[in-house]
């Protein structure tokens, strides 16, 4: 009984359980923030895209805000890829936009409109109430512990963002 040949190995055999989960729980936090944070992004470049565009010469908001009819699909592009005509390479695989949270869409574009005396200086000329962009993603999110075997399904990345539109 009094012979501690071992004692290390068997301390080690009791901790080594614990030191893995919190190195591959500290692993996933870390990928979870990454590609949170990527997302978040990806979706504020959209909405700054959004707040850019020209301002259509009949103006009237909600119906017609951007001159440009194809400015959501070019919002979208922004939002997944970087570049207006969709073909860069954004901070997700193409694949990650296909898999997206259920019940909603990977990416939305939405334009409300707020009373014009919510805000002052260039919105002064307009005629009417100011057009707000809210471009809003969902996504399915990758685990690593979903690559060693762990059912991770379910677990699902968004982030919003919301802008006056400036135009130009």
């Amino acid at each position: 009984m009094r012979d501690r040949d071992g004692s290390a190995a068997t301390e080690m055999a009791l901790v080594t359980p614990l030191l893995l989960a919190l190195m591959f729980g500290s692993a996933e936090v870390g990928n979870y923030f990454l590609n949170q944070h990527a997302l978040t992004k990806q979706v504020r470049d959209g909405a700054r895209y959004a707040s850019r565009l020209t301002l259509s010469p009949t103006y009237d908001c909600p119906d017609e805000v951007f001159a440009d009819p194809q400015a959501e699909e070019k919002i979208a592009n922004v939002t997944k890829t970087g570049t207006v005509n969709g073909t860069g390479t954004g901070r997700f695989p193409a694949s990650a936009w296909s898999n997206v949270c259920p019940g909603s869409s990977a990416i939305e574009v939405s334009v409300r409109c707020v009373p014009e005396d919510t805000y002052e200086g260039i919105y002064s000329q307009l005629d009417g109430d100011i057009p707000v962009v809210k471009v809003s993603a969902n996504i399915d999110y990758e685990s690593i512990l979903g690559t060693l075997g762990f059912n991770t399904d379910g677990y699902c990345l968004r982030a919003e963002s919301e802008i006056a539109v400036a135009g130009l």
